[in-house]
């Protein structure tokens, strides 16, 4: 039967090129073989191996081989793979197929794969172990355990690895060596080297790696062969007495049989006679009495030149004052007269000599007098420090200042510090208006070409005091706080007293707070702060005094809050507000979260009828509430109640302010306005006009005008207001030529009254387009006189009733009008100066287009004698002005 068909598959490859991937097409692509504890492709031999076959990998196999480096692909011819029905395979033990060398090796830091596959039925399971050790952490295992993979090599994951492959029938094991190996690699390189002749020469290359590095030494390219001079030991070459024969390239290489590695260097043999031309020495040395004095010697040369000194045509010798130091300088102790005189160093080696020349004189030493030496100043005093030397006269003297050790910088120091050069051998350090900065010790320096001197005064300042330390809240109450701080520095001047300051969100900046003690002495470090408001942020912070003035204030203390009390606070303005009818509003002025002392707090609203005895009272829970409306329909208007408001928090009811009386509201106007008239005044305003009932209750406070289009709901409509007793109002920004509807109701705080019946009217025609027409003009003396063609309205424009005459001086924004009938007017020109003039057409409608601009000029005056214009100001009377004049009776004058 075909389930008890047993076979072992063997497929294989060739491997043909370094880094490629090997998979196996099943049937067709790409449908690929799946690896599992029963399938294994190697990756090092790319065979595929079937641990016990199955009816379902029956079919043909192709090897694919992918080059991982250029991504190419290559495909094997199809290998047929069938089941024989001569026989059942039975179970039996593993055998391993496929495993590592007996002996791996693998370079530090590369990654290992070691593979472990084994044929048998059942399947058989891949274990893993190191002998004398275990396996490492950071190793995998991949493809059913049947690949063991180590990344990063180090020499410790050395040693044996085994694997084992087991199942009911048996097991079977392999066991390898894993070696690790490592390329050269310098500990130790080759520096470029510069020797006299005759030097001896010793280098050393150090180099690390597994197995051990040999070394060799080559010279100029070619190996360097011992020779009588010549030794090398390993990585150590030495050369007795080099000679120029000896100068050249010289590389050392480092191997084993994993790799090489090479340092070079150049070896340069130096040879030349003594010079002075680097290192010159002073020509001429200056220095006082009894003080050390080195003159330096250090000729160039090789071999190193030896050194001798001579004082005039004498050889100097050592003693316990005068000694020669090796470098070749000679010093010279407690230096006196005596030692003046010329000094020859003279250098000399095989290739020739050489020698140098220096004067030494010996001066008398140099002192100095700084004044005054210690001295006390307010903050904004001056003061003059005097600094004299007393020296050799032959000597120029510099002086130098310092503050607390570091050079003052007169250009940077704010105008404070002057430098004062009187004399020649003194100088003076003014400072002024000195500050709290400028205070401690101040040096000055002498310096000649011979030695330098210094001396320093001190200087103390006392000024305000500094800031206190960090101030602590220790205890709070409802309306106190117990702070303590640290004293502030006196600055010279002891405190006399301090004084605490508190900043809350309803402040204005810090301000002084009352204390227990009242005055905080100078000695003292803590105080009580009193009466604050409770349930209130707060920061502290505390500012010293003394005789000299106030210093800055400390950090501020952290933000705290006091704690919660009763509220002390009542609301004021208490008054009433206007309503609708049967409604008592009550109003008042919101009590400041400042003072409203603790959380949870509200208002009680407490009215009765006046008279009466009993209070009602409710509850307002908003803190900023500012009103309280009561409903009551039995209440008639204008009804007199005495009310009073209190507050209260979670804490307790706090007071209530005093009783007022107020009133209910009157209720909402009654009376609807009569006689509404509606007047078109121009192309976009229309006048109205109204009366209205006085009445004993429901009083207006004004008037809406509702207004709408004849051509538009009524939902369109749009409104105007009056305030107060006007019975009239204008409405402007209208359509031209357009059916208007209007009503108009009283309104007050209570609500709208009954509108009125409808009015009607239709607002004027647009006034003409057409500009006045071929304007002309003859100068007439001290007038002009002008003309113009009619203008003619079209069918949807305003009759022309007449036209206006601009006039004004150029240079001036007022002018005049005429007013005339005729397409013709006489203008007069009082004054000398060019006239503007421009006409216009008007209408029922209003002005209509002006005509084009003309310029006049007017050389002298005259008079009008035209009888048909009519000259006149700029009216204060607009026509809207006088039509209310007309319309309105009398008594509203």
């Amino acid at each position: 039967m075909a389930s008890c068909w047993r076979l072992i598959l063997f497929l294989s490859v060739t491997r043909w090129l370094s880094e490629i991937i090997y998979s196996w097409v099943f049937n067709e692509f790409p449908s690929f073989v799946a690896e599992d504890s029963r399938r294994f492709i190697s990756q090092e031999t790319g065979n595929l191996y079937i641990s016990k076959v199955q009816t379902s990998d029956v079919g043909s196999y192709i090897c694919l081989v992918k080059n991982a480096v250029t991504n190419a692909r290559v495909l094997s011819p199809p290998t047929p793979l069938t089941l024989r029905n001569d026989g059942v395979m039975g179970e039996y033990e593993p055998k391993i197929e496929v495993h590592f060398p007996f002996t791996v090796t693998a370079a530090k830091g590369t990654t290992v794969k070691m593979e472990c596959f084994a044929l048998g039925n059942p399947v058989p399971t891949i274990t893993w172990m190191k002998v004398n050790g275990y396996i490492p952490s950071k190793s995998r295992l991949r493809k059913s355990q049947a690949v063991l993979e180590i990344p990063n090599l180090q020499l410790d994951d050395a040693g044996i690895y085994g694997c084992t492959a087991e199942n009911s029938r048996g097991k079977n094991s392999f066991r390898g060596q894993l070696q690790i190996f490592t390329y050269p690699h310098w500990v130790q390189k080759l520096n470029d080297t510069q020797l006299d002749s005759g030097s001896p020469l010793q280098w050393e290359c150090k180099a690390t790696g597994k197995p051990r590095p040999t070394y060799r030494w080559l010279k100029n390219g070619a190996p360097l062969l011992p020779q009588s001079r010549v030794d090398t030991v390993n990585g150590i070459l030495a050369i007795q007495s080099v000679n120029q024969s000896d100068a050249g390239m010289y590389q050392c290489l480092a191997e084993n049989k994993y790799g090489a590695i090479y340092a070079s260097a150049e070896l340069k043999i130096l040879a030349s006679p003594p010079s002075f031309e680097l290192n010159q020495v002073k020509k001429s040395i200056i220095v006082t009495k009894d003080r050390g004095v080195l003159i330096e010697c250090e000729p160039q040369g090789s071999p190193k030149p030896a050194i001798s000194w001579r004082k005039g045509d004498k050889a100097v010798r050592a003693n316990k004052r005068i000694a020669i130091l090796p470098d070749g300088s000679l010093r010279i102790l407690n230096a006196s007269k005596a030692d003046e005189g010329k000094y020859i160093c003279q250098g000399v080696n095989i290739f020739g000599s050489a020698e140098i020349i220096a004067s030494l004189s010996v001066k008398e030493p140099t002192r100095i007098e700084l004044t005054p030496k210690r001295t006390e100043l307010t903050v904004g005093e001056s003061i003059v420090l005097n600094c004299k030397a007393i020296h050799d006269a032959s000597l120029d003297v510099t002086f130098y200042w310092t503050l607390k050790g570091q050079p003052i910088d007169f250009e940077k120091e704010g105008g404070h510090f002057e430098n004062i050069r009187a004399q020649a051998s003194s100088a003076d350090l003014m400072i002024r208006n000195i500050l709290l900065m400028h205070a401690g010790r101040y040096g000055c320096r002498v310096q000649t070409t011979a030695d330098s001197v210094s001396d320093e005064a001190e200087l103390l300042v006392r000024g305000p005091p500094g800031p206190p330390g960090v101030v602590i809240v220790e205890e709070i109450t409802e309306s106190t706080a117990t702070l303590s701080w640290s004293p502030a520095t006196d600055n010279h001047s002891p405190i006399s007293s301090y004084n605490l300051q508190a900043r809350s969100p309803f402040s204005l900046g810090w301000q002084t707070v009352k204390t227990v003690p009242e005055v905080i002495t100078g000695d003292m470090e803590s105080a009580m702060a009193v009466d604050l408001n409770p349930w209130v942020e707060y920061e502290f912070r505390v500012v010293a005094t003394n005789p000299i003035g106030t210093g800055d204030p400390s950090i501020p203390s952290r933000m705290i809050r006091t704690n919660e009390a009763v509220p002390k606070t009542a609301p004021s303005n208490v008054s009433g507000r206007s309503g609708r009818r049967h409604e008592l509003v009550i109003a008042w002025e919101p009590v400041s979260e400042e003072f409203q002392n603790g959380e949870g707090f509200g208002y009680i609203v407490a009215f009765r009828p006046n008279g009466t005895r009993g209070w009602k009272e409710k509850m307002v829970t908003s803190s900023e509430a500012s009103k309280f409306i009561y409903r009551d329909e039995s209440v008639p208007p204008l009804t007199p109640f005495e009310v009073k408001v209190g507050v209260y928090n979670n804490k307790g009811d706090g007071p209530f302010s005093q009783i007022v009386v107020i009133c209910s509201a009157e209720g909402e106007p009654t009376a609807a306005p009569t006689d509404v008239t509606a007047t078109s005044v121009s192309v976009s305003e229309i006048f109205v006009v109204w009366k209205h009932v006085k009445e004993s209750l429901g009083r207006p406070q004004g008037f809406e005008i509702s207004y709408w289009k004849d051509t538009e709901p009524e939902d369109s409509v749009e409104t105007a207001r009056t305030r107060g007793n006007e019975s009239f109002v204008m409405l402007t920004g209208l359509e031209g030529n357009t059916l208007y509807h209007l009503t108009v109701r009283a309104y007050n705080g209570a609500g709208y009254g009954p509108p009125s019946r409808e009015a009607s009217t239709t607002t004027k025609r647009h006034p003409p387009r057409e500009p006045p027409g071929n304007l002309r003009w003859e100068q007439q003396g001290s007038q002009v006189s002008l003309g113009w063609e009619p203008v003619r309205p079209l069918a949807n424009e305003s009759e022309v009733m007449g036209y206006k005459v601009f006039y004004r001086q150029e240079g001036h924004s007022e002018g005049q009008v005429i007013e005339t009938q005729k397409p013709q007017a006489v203008v007069p020109l009082p004054e000398a100066g060019v006239y503007i003039i421009e006409v216009r057409a008007y209408s029922e409608g209003g002005d209509g287009t002006a005509s084009s601009q003309i310029r006049v000029p007017s050389y002298s005056g005259g008079k009008i004698t035209s009888a048909q214009s009519t000259l006149h100001s700029l009216s204060k009377w607009s026509s809207v002005t006088l039509l209310l004049a007309l319309m309105l009776p009398s008594s509203s004058w």
